[in-house]
């Protein structure tokens, strides 16, 4: 192991273990076992991966939100995250390339008017989404004329909703679908309103970030070409979803 090669692992897992932040506010990336109550999907099989690769142990820290996800990383307490490339978050975060790219979605009552995408930002409407999402900070920049509703998190959207807030519930369009199977009179806006690319993201405090970054990019670019990243996905019953290129 070369020097450079030692001082960016040094800087990159402080603890010898690569901690690992997980956001389970998106079932397509990871989820709670049933049985094991471990992490699995996606984002821990690449995890895993990496760890591997570096010769680390590692542990997962979960949270229930991508905003807390990011404010982890933020704060040392992880050493990288599986979010969503958003500009805001990119003051602080330096991201690898995209690994999987994800729809974000609107959903409304079956007794709307509104019929697409396009009619969603208008005077009137107001639209629930997860508190700090990408979703969130993406349709803070975007909408001009309708009103945001944030919910606490992406999974209690349709339950606000349905609840009575606002008139569109916005998020993961596989989440918003798999919510209103627990309820009815719901219908999905045709296509999406935003891909999201995800990727992995570390702290850019830490020194030699810009080495680390490059360097799990590169494990990133060879994972997708190899056909992990694909076969991953199957592996999970990822839907939905397409890897990144």
């Amino acid at each position: 192991m070369t020097s450079d090669h030692s001082a960016m692992l040094s800087s990159f897992a402080p603890t010898s273990t690569l901690r690992v932040g997980i956001n389970l506010g998106n079932p397509l990336l990871a989820t709670t076992d049933e049985q094991s109550h471990e992490v699995k999907g996606v984002t821990v099989d690449i995890a895993h991966e990496i760890a591997q690769r570096l010769k680390l142990p590692i542990t997962f820290i979960s949270f229930k939100t991508a905003g807390a996800t990011v404010e982890a990383v933020k704060n040392g307490d992880v050493d990288l995250v599986f979010v969503a490339i958003d500009p805001v978050r990119g003051a602080d975060i330096r991201y690898t390339p995209a690994y999987i790219q994800i729809e974000g979605a609107y959903m409304v009552k079956a007794t709307s008017t509104l019929t697409k995408n396009e009619e969603v930002d208008m005077l009137g409407n107001e639209i629930v989404v997860g508190k700090g999402s990408a979703y969130d900070l993406y349709l803070t920049r975007e909408i001009k004329s309708a009103t945001l509703i944030r919910s606490t998190s992406s999974q209690s959207v349709v339950d606000d909703f349905m609840n009575g807030s606002g008139n569109i519930a916005a998020g993961v369009k596989q989440q918003l679908e798999l919510d209103a199977q627990r309820y009815s009179g719901l219908r999905m806006l045709p296509g999406c309103f935003m891909v999201i690319n995800q990727a992995i993201g570390i702290p850019k405090a830490r020194a030699h970030f810009e080495n680390t970054s490059n360097y799990l990019g590169t494990i990133i670019t060879e994972l997708k070409q190899s056909g992990f990243v694909a076969q991953a996905m199957q592996r999970h019953h990822i839907q939905g979803a397409k890897v990144a290129k």
